[in-house]
């Protein structure tokens, strides 16, 4: 089974308002799925739902088949969850507080929980006091109580919140390398959309509580067209050239270069026409639109044709 969870026309109402409106998306095996949104979009209160803390006003969500809504503990038994931030018991080691852990799931052995331990990085610092440590530290810990069990969905929400950039690079790490060596589906809630560029394989951008778009995230940087960078000698004179062969062509003049949506395959036609204008060419290059500026350009065009 390639798809691990399928969520089906979700949709959440408290006290009659909509919070959740027909969310549906699936999320397969070795991938790390990024849940994107704004502060207030909906992705916790998604999340909530996923792991039955709160119930589904209607529609479903799967979990390797098995149906939250009326097969509870056997869709749970495959999820692996910190919902917003990982509670410890302080007082005790982190090694005592897994060993607590433990005692929830069948078949957790002392072997399980010292591999755990390891994959997570933790073996240095296991048996000293939860209050001695980082946040970082305790995200980690966080981490390997989610995976003493061998779940095949882990679900995490804004896991790097608080964490410096050492110890975000590390969660990402971690992330990215238990999708990829244990085929698992790790779901990952954020507002930081640099973050999601680096450890994410697809995002799902919800806005208002509704699913606006998803997409593969190298898609969802680029878009539909690609946008090119010629450096030359003379621009405003390049830019009267494409002007005067397609005057509808939206051109922008930075420095020495023009900026200009192309199909690849125009390129040495367009080259040609350059150096035939006497046009000197130094540079071709693609330019890779940041996530940030996607993610605005997204929202903004569905609100503007919500509104419509």
């Amino acid at each position: 089974m390639d798809t691990l969870v399928e969520i089906q026309d979700v949709t959440k109402v408290i006290k009659g308002r909509t919070i959740i409106n027909s969310v549906s998306f699936e999320v397969k095996k070795g991938e790390v799925f990024g849940f994107l949104g704004p502060n207030g979009a909906g992705k916790t209160t998604t999340i909530r739902m996923m792991v039955g803390l709160i119930g589904i006003t209607s529609g479903d969500i799967k979990i390797l088949g098995s149906s939250i809504k009326t097969d509870f503990e056997k869709a749970i038994s495959h999820i692996g969850a910190i919902v917003e931030n990982p509670e410890m018991y302080k007082f005790l080691s982190g090694y005592q507080n897994l060993v607590h852990y433990a005692r929830m799931s069948r078949g957790v052995t002392k072997e399980k929980i010292e591999e755990t331990v390891e994959l997570v990085g933790l073996t240095d610092r296991i048996h000293d006091k939860v209050r001695t440590y980082s946040l970082g530290m305790r995200q980690r810990l966080g981490l390997a109580q989610c995976l003493l069990h061998d779940p095949k969905i882990l679900i995490l929400d804004e896991p790097t919140n608080g964490l410096d950039p050492a110890g975000i690079r590390e969660i990402r790490d971690h992330l990215r390398m238990l999708a990829r060596e244990r085929d698992m589906a790790v779901i990952v809630s954020s507002h930081l959309l640099s973050e999601m560029e680096m450890m994410c394989d697809r995002i799902g951008i919800i806005q208002n509580g509704k699913l606006i778009d998803v997409q593969h995230i190298s898609d969802f940087v680029q878009g539909e067209e690609k946008i090119y960078e010629i450096e030359v000698d003379h621009p405003e004179k390049a830019s009267s050239l494409l002007k005067g062969a397609q005057p509808d062509i939206p051109i922008q003049l930075t420095g020495n270069s023009v900026l200009l949506p192309l199909v690849r395959d125009d390129i040495p036609n367009l080259i040609k026409n350059f150096v035939q204008a006497d046009i000197k060419i130094f540079a071709v290059r693609e330019v890779t639109k940041t996530l940030e500026e996607r993610f605005l350009e997204v929202t903004e065009y569905k609100e503007d044709a919500g509104n419509a």
